[in-house]
């Protein structure tokens, strides 16, 4: 098998290399169910056979624990390889779809092709995951493709580009590094489809770019996770609830994860307590020195150590740090945070945080916690905490998010079975499982009409009993349509005559 060809873009990355793919998708060596497979289950053996290197990657680039990387990167792009592999054939079949009985003798279908050349930007916090599993997407779907690793995470990066190599087929899935140059250069060619995740503010320059050639885009971006913590419908699970919101803030890469919580909305009079049991979680995860525990990933790199740096000096905020808050720029370190009711007009209210600090803000009743998610822009995801049940039925109904999940929080990222993604500025276009088949592939309506049967009113000349044929045919009033074509009239002088065939 030829293996991917690893490219320096600042080298070479000309024509002659997108029009390689193109060949090669237009080849239709990637249609075939058997070629799909090969690749998969090649990736199946990158993960088995490099498993320890991809823990030293990210150890390397985050800090990220062996345990937390299995969790949240291997094990999912495993389970998402062998839930293709199981069902791609049923995926690629095509699809009867039902005609209306007008339009008979004639049968329908969907039938999935692939897009054809697809372009991935993956992000840095979670490197491999947020690269692999819309790569086993766009290969179950049959596409040729150009993955762009994040240079934020440069180990995982560059052994991505050194060791697929040996793995995957170069003349149709190409391994990019680089950086802000390389990204731009790869933006001016034309794609059948973008995929990329990372910020706002990147994903405004993606969707620019894709416009000069009306190129479809999927944005998986950020935003700030809401946690709302119904404290008293939760007393019998506070310590459940309490183990699973405290994970999905500091528990993901150390807070740097789109799914993380990013702030918790809770009743003023609740506050006290919660507060402690988020102490006693951090102590129990962390312990007395989180700093010198192996169970917390590091800063990603000085800028965004920097950036955490500039929220967490802000004077408004300082007086508001209840727990933590110490740094350490040598090991690019933030302890766990608290932070009670910041300025709403902060930055660390109004960006998303992607770091150790939670921000904890307080309202008269729990209920005034809708009003505050509409305040602001659409959510990736809600995460409420309660057992109320009129609560919950409100949350769905009156507020818009990427996901609303109950009484946990970040789990929906793992479910194959559930579409990932957001809406409005947390991006739009999911994928996971089945709906990443679905994100890289077109669903191709085929018709099929016989000749045999020919029905005259839908051509000119027109008269009035076209017309009328014609209404009831947009009404699928067939029995009145069967009237008509038998000579008979279904003038409102005729109404008698009509309801007598009727009831017979």
């Amino acid at each position: 098998m030829v293996g991917v060809r690893e490219i320096n873009m600042e080298q070479d990355y000309s024509e002659r290399s997108v029009g390689e793919l193109r060949k090669t998708f237009e080849s239709r060596k990637t249609r075939g169910v058997e070629w799909r497979k090969s690749q998969l289950r090649a990736l199946q053996r990158f993960l088995m056979e490099r498993e320890d290197d991809i823990f030293q990657a990210l150890k390397q680039d985050l800090g990220k624990p062996r345990v937390e990387a299995y969790r949240d990167e291997v094990g999912p792009l495993t389970n998402s390889l062998n839930l293709s592999l199981k069902c791609l054939d049923k995926w690629m079949a095509s699809k009867k779809i039902n005609v209306p009985m007008l339009a008979m003798p004639t049968t329908a279908e969907l039938v999935p092709e692939p897009l054809g050349l697809v372009l991935i930007f993956s992000s840095w916090n979670f490197p491999f995951v947020l690269s692999l599993d819309p790569l086993i997407g766009a290969i179950a779907a049959g596409n040729t493709v150009v993955l762009k690793p994040s240079e934020i995470s440069p180990a995982t990066s560059a052994f991505l580009a050194k060791t697929l190599p040996k793995y995957l087929d170069g003349e149709a899935i190409k391994v990019v590094e680089g950086g802000e140059t390389v990204s731009k250069q790869l933006l001016d060619y034309k794609w059948d489809h973008i995929f990329f995740t990372g910020s706002q503010r990147v994903g405004r320059i993606i969707m620019s770019a894709a416009s000069k050639h009306l190129t479809p885009v999927t944005l998986e971006l950020g935003g700030k996770c809401p946690a709302v913590f119904d404290f008293m419908s939760c007393s019998r699970d506070r310590e459940v609830s309490m183990r699973r919101m405290v994970n999905a803030k500091y528990g993901l890469s150390g807070g740097q994860a789109c799914v993380a919580v990013d702030y918790v909305l809770v009743e003023e009079k609740h506050a006290s307590l919660l507060i402690e049991m988020v102490k006693s979680k951090i102590k129990s995860y962390y312990g007395d020195k989180p700093s010198e525990t192996d169970s917390i990933s590091r800063i990603v790199n000085r800028h965004h150590f920097d950036r955490l740096k500039r929220l967490l000096n802000d004077p408004a905020v300082q007086a508001s740090i209840i727990h933590g808050g110490s740094l350490d720029e040598d090991k690019l370190y933030i302890e766990p945070t608290i932070i009670l009711n910041p300025p709403l007009d902060s930055e660390v209210m109004n960006e998303e945080i992607f770091g150790p600090l939670l921000p904890i803000i307080t309202l008269k009743k729990i209920e005034e916690s809708i009003n505050f998610i509409n305040s602001r822009p659409k959510p990736l995801a809600i995460y409420v905490f309660t057992n109320n049940e009129i609560l919950k039925k409100r949350m769905v109904g009156e507020t818009s998010s990427g996901s609303v999940t109950f009484n946990d929080a970040s789990i929906h990222f793992l479910l194959d079975t559930l579409p990932f993604g957001g809406v409005g500025e947390s991006g739009f276009g999911s994928y996971h499982g089945k709906f990443s088949f679905d994100r890289f592939s077109h669903m191709k309506p085929v018709l099929k009409r016989n000749l045999l049967i020919e029905l005259s009113f839908g051509y000119p000349p027109w008269n009035s009993n076209k017309l009328k044929i014609l209404r009831s045919s947009f009404r699928f009033d067939y029995f009145s349509l069967l009237l008509l074509l038998l000579g008979f009239t279904t003038d409102k002088d005729n109404k008698d005559q009509v309801q007598k065939l009727k009831s017979t």
